[in-house]
């Protein structure tokens, strides 16, 4: 829900402090909230006037979290973010068709990027006998948009790369192990200002990788994430563990104690949630306090 918003023009004469930005909205207090922090205050038979009712108690508790407003270029890179997992959900859509289809008429070929090529392959061979005109013709056309796809997901990849290049913030990040240029754009146009944040946990816990609580009567007890959040944060500091896992697994872990201890007594991807929290942390402890990712002791000893 918006708060404060105003149109493009000057500020009113009794409101010189005011400062506005590009897109015309107060600076000092347009903010956002989230509808859900109103939905536990909303009384029975829900209507237009319970819900104004509920937010404009939930914005005048002392507690309220409010997010700042994005800048232009922010959302522009996190419109970029967006399009290109749109694309890439389009693509995996496209390529379960081509199986599937080929898969009718008894083409199969193997998992892989190598797979679905033999499969255009025999789609394009005139002498494969197995497929009829008609079908032939529908694969030509999802062929024809793999490739499409293909292109641009590369054009949008070659876009993130550029607009990382141009930040300062996402290349410090992009220090971190398991941080790479998709992860740290995508941090720098999500988070508006990492100050409004209180620590690293609440950070970790706003992407979605925090054990769920279930406590009561002076017992903790921690469950799996309860994946809330940000989605797509959440997957890619999943995949960035995976990938910090997996080098650890291939080279050793002998300069890293804590993930070795960890795969020790844990499954891979248990520990890859409890890696990608400690990422989470670290990547806020970084943009809060405007520093360079530093090797812990262990790694520079």
């Amino acid at each position: 829900m918006r708060l404060v918003t105003k149109p493009v023009g000057k500020p009113d004469a009794g409101k010189p402090h005011v400062r506005f930005d590009e897109r015309g909205e107060e600076t000092e207090r347009a903010t956002s909230a989230s509808p859900r922090l109103s939905s536990t205050l909303l009384k029975r038979q829900k209507n237009d006037s319970t819900d104004a009712e509920a937010i404009c108690e939930a914005v005048t508790r002392p507690n309220m979290r409010f997010v700042p407003i994005k800048t232009i270029e922010q959302q522009s890179c996190l419109m970029l973010h967006r399009v290109r997992h749109l694309f890439i959900r389009q693509q995996t859509a496209v390529i379960n068709s081509i199986r599937a289809y080929l898969a009718e008429f008894g083409v199969v070929a193997p998992v892989g990027r190598r797979g679905v090529e033999q499969l255009l392959e025999v789609v394009a061979d005139p002498a494969e006998c197995r497929l009829p005109e008609v079908a032939r013709a529908c694969l030509a056309a999802l062929g024809s948009q793999l490739r499409a796809l293909k292109a641009q997901i590369l054009d949008f990849d070659r876009r993130i790369i550029a607009w990382h290049r141009s930040n300062a913030t996402s290349k410090r990040l992009d220090a971190i192990p398991g941080v790479g240029p998709a992860l740290a754009t995508a941090l720098v146009a999500s988070v508006a200002d990492a100050n409004a944040f209180r620590s690293g946990r609440d950070f970790s816990a706003w992407v979605g990788l925090v054990p769920k609580q279930n406590s009561s009567a002076g017992k903790d007890r921690l469950g799996s994430i309860s994946k809330q959040g940000d989605r797509y944060l959440r997957s890619l500091f999943t995949a960035g563990a995976l990938a910090v896992i997996r080098y650890a697994k291939i080279h050793g872990a002998r300069h890293r104690p804590w993930l070795t201890a960890l795969l020790a007594r844990r499954p891979t991807k248990v520990a890859a949630i409890a890696l990608a929290n400690k990422l989470a942390r670290m990547a806020w402890a970084m943009m809060a306090r405007n520093e360079c990712y530093r090797e812990p002791a262990a790694l520079t000893a």
